[in-house]
């Protein structure tokens, strides 16, 4: 199997699935206690949602978070271990890989469906075109990821890139297996391959520790294309 593949990732975060939700509970991971993980919960809010599905959900943060909103929320995720880890945490939540999901009957059930930090691979098309079937009228998908213009790739094109562990200690690091590749998209890249998805670009946000200083990640507000 080659190194860089969905598989990949998938196999990497089942084996680092135990040290990753430690990371989380204790706060670890500094970018997402100060910066992303309000910023995603924030853009949520502002759609005023009645139900959300949120897609690789991982150990169920996020769907505790909109739960403590009052937001009713469930979850999918490929790797069996965090989602024992959310369902610990009271989250509605299945093991479900996206291909599975993407094959499933269109319900329109959802007003907003979002994707934090959970589109890696390359082969993203068939699972984004499904779920636009998935929203509610005046439903939205909102997709964080890595700020592109600051992920500091090697080249600025689409490619694999080599996982890391560097945003944690030291210390932290050294409990972790290698970390999971990822593909990396510039902007026009993103921003087409939502298009070829069936979705437009609504409107764009910039998280950063502080105005003025370079973006953390981004969060794209998408809709269905008419």
């Amino acid at each position: 199997m080659s190194e860089f593949s969905e598989q990949a990732i998938i196999e990497a975060w089942q084996e680092n699935a135990e040290p990753w939700c430690a990371a989380l509970a204790s706060g670890a991971i500094k970018s997402r206690e100060a910066i992303t993980n309000q910023a995603i919960v924030d853009a949520i809010c502002r759609l005023r949602p009645r139900r959300v599905l949120d897609i690789g959900c991982g150990e169920g943060w996020l769907l505790q978070a909109l739960a403590e909103q009052g937001i009713s929320a469930e979850g999918v995720d490929v790797v069996p271990e965090l989602i024992d880890a959310a369902r610990r945490r009271g989250a509605q939540c299945e093991c479900l890989s996206y291909e599975a999901l993407a094959r499933r009957p269109a319900s329109p059930d959802y007003d907003v469906i979002v994707c934090n930090f959970s589109l890696l691979g390359e082969s993203l098309q068939s699972l984004l075109a499904a779920l636009v079937g998935r929203l509610a009228p005046g439903g939205r998908v909102l997709v964080q990821t890595l700020h592109p213009v600051f992920s500091r790739p090697e080249r600025y094109q689409s490619a694999w890139q080599t996982g890391s562990w560097q945003g944690l200690e030291p210390a932290l690091q050294k409990q972790f297996k290698s970390a999971a590749p990822w593909f990396f998209r510039p902007l026009s890249a993103w921003s087409e391959l939502f298009c070829e998805s069936g979705l437009l670009i609504e409107r764009c946000v910039e998280p950063s520790s502080q105005p003025g200083d370079p973006a953390v990640s981004i969060i794209f507000q998408l809709l269905p294309t008419p």
